[in-house]
């Protein structure tokens, strides 16, 4: 097991070793190496009581090299706005956009100080494009767009990215309204990916284990909630549903998972 994250020698920030944290716990569920005991128990408490949860973390990252290869390939995107990023993984958003599009620029954010030192050491950038990322909070965009048209141009399509991080705003409400606030924003155009695991009695008992361990708490939406993130939008088939769906390569799709979601266009 490992006993602490790579790169730690070059943090300089309370790691917190001894309390689990979200971005190393789904690190740690996917396997990753940049994690703590404590994260590492939490994870296997958590595929214990909802064995599940390893497929919805898995899910969620397919999901996101699908979305990303479609709208660079087939729509024409060149700039993505990717919030909660997490800790870096495989096929982050950057790598997936420009192995296709050299030129595309990410801009990533997040609010955490782990993550924030991961990323500025791992996220690099082709030389065609350009990689950015900033320490900014979901729940302030006024705040995360200044900070993004330092890279991205807001006036063309932009991609915002919320992959399994909205269920972190807890108030549906406030989510919905802040999702629509950033894509009135957006230039038309823009798309939303979006993802978040579908409420049930199961799902909901196992976020409460979760949020009891110490760690942010993470609330799983209604379908009538997502389809609202998304009011105004058009979201193609195959519509609400299992991001599985989505996008699906040469061997099919993957097998349906609580984790739901959808690509939804701002119109031109």
């Amino acid at each position: 097991m490992t006993d602490a994250p790579h790169h730690r020698a070059a943090l300089d920030v309370d790691l917190q070793p001894h309390k689990p944290h979200s971005a190393r716990f789904w690190n740690a569920l996917l396997g990753g190496k940049d994690n703590y005991p404590a994260d590492q128990e939490l994870a296997e408490k958590m595929k214990l009581e909802f064995p599940a949860a390893v497929d919805l973390a898995r899910s969620t990252r397919s999901f996101l090299k699908r979305a990303v290869a479609h709208l660079v390939a087939e729509e024409g995107f060149r700039q993505f706005l990717d919030i909660g990023t997490g800790l870096p993984t495989a096929d982050n958003t950057h790598e997936v956009a420009q192995r296709a599009a050299p030129e595309a620029r990410i801009v990533y954010v997040d609010h955490d100080p782990i993550v924030l030192a991961h990323a500025r050491a791992l996220l690099t950038s082709t030389p065609e494009g350009e990689t950015d990322y900033i320490d900014a909070d979901l729940n302030d965009p006024d705040n995360v767009l200044t900070q993004a048209a330092r890279t991205l141009d807001l006036n063309e399509p932009v991609a915002l990215m919320l992959m399994s991080v909205i269920g972190h705003v807890t108030d549906p409400r406030q989510a919905v309204a802040l999702v629509q606030k950033y894509m009135a924003r957006l230039a038309p155009g823009s798309a939303l990916v979006m993802c978040t695991t579908l409420a049930s009695p199961e799902i909901d008992a196992a976020n409460k284990s979760y949020a009891d361990s110490g760690t942010q708490p993470y609330v799983a939406s209604s379908a009538e909630t997502m389809l609202a993130m998304a009011d105004g939008l058009t979201i193609p088939a195959p519509g609400l549903g299992p991001i599985s769906r989505w996008h699906p390569g040469a061997n099919g799709p993957e097998a349906d998972t609580q984790q739901w979601g959808y690509i939804a266009y701002k119109s031109g």
